[in-house]
């Protein structure tokens, strides 16, 4: 049975998330702050997280980050639960490294559709090694039991997003693929044009691979299309110089 921590101050919305959860079949614990939650988290490793920012003592993006940093959590995906509902908002969450964003007020169903997105994606990395998949080509190779790549016979460190991210587009390269496409593949569902949610990823991908992450080189925005995986089949890794230079992001 899976275990959900869920870290929210107010008692009538941690009770109601945590009453659907276990009538879902899950086995939650609560706390009521960012101390008691970060304190928790490493007591009990929960399999997901669901992360109010408005908190006392300590706010969410700050215990969000914390558990980022510590090697017992930084794995354990966060779904943040705010108020807030602003694009900068999610920008936030996301680069304090979360994984999903539910907006209050939000619908039962939609919570726990989001809950069984974010379990069903840690749970099948390990499996992302099929022979039906492409997990290397040229300089790209995708370590899943790790989630790490080899680029360019360096190691890097992948969240688990990011994996995901990478790996879609891998399975595609020189292809374009959509925001919806990568929506479903990569998040599990298909919310309303949040393309915020992408970009965000994208960019934290491309300061891991790219020389230059203002003028990239092999993940490409294809304007207004989608991302596209563009590597080299030889050849070392490009300088940071670059003449292509993106007109927007989608």
């Amino acid at each position: 049975m899976p275990r959900i921590l869920v870290i929210d101050d107010d008692p009538a919305i941690s009770e109601l998330v945590a009453v659907n959860l276990e009538m879902a079949g899950y086995d939650v614990s609560q706390a009521p702050d960012g101390i008691k939650g970060q304190a928790l988290a490493l007591q009990l490793i929960p399999d997901l997280i669901m992360l109010d920012l408005m908190l006392p003592k300590v706010d969410g993006f700050t215990v969000c980050q914390r558990l980022r940093r510590d090697d017992r959590t930084a794995d354990i995906p966060v779904l943040m639960l705010t108020a807030l509902g602003q694009t900068q908002d999610k920008v936030e969450g996301f680069n304090a490294g979360a994984d999903d964003y539910l907006t209050k007020p939000f619908e039962i169903e939609e919570m726990l559709a989001r809950v069984r997105a974010l379990l069903r994606r840690t749970d099948r990395i390990p499996q992302a090694a099929k022979h039906t998949e492409i997990l290397n080509f040229g300089p790209l190779t995708l370590v899943p039991e790790r989630l790490e790549a080899i680029w360019f016979d360096h190691t890097v460190k992948l969240t688990h997003l990011e994996f995901e991210l990478l790996h879609c587009l891998l399975q595609r390269h020189g292809q374009t693929v959509s925001p919806s496409e990568i929506l479903k593949e990569v998040w599990g569902y298909d919310p309303n044009d949040d393309i915020e949610t992408i970009r965000v990823h994208v960019r934290h991908l491309r300061t891991k691979l790219e020389p230059d992450p203002r003028h990239p080189r092999y993940i490409k925005t294809v304007y207004g299309a989608g991302y596209c995986l563009e590597l080299p089949t030889t050849g070392g890794q490009a300088s940071s110089t670059s003449d292509d230079v993106e007109p927007s992001e989608l």
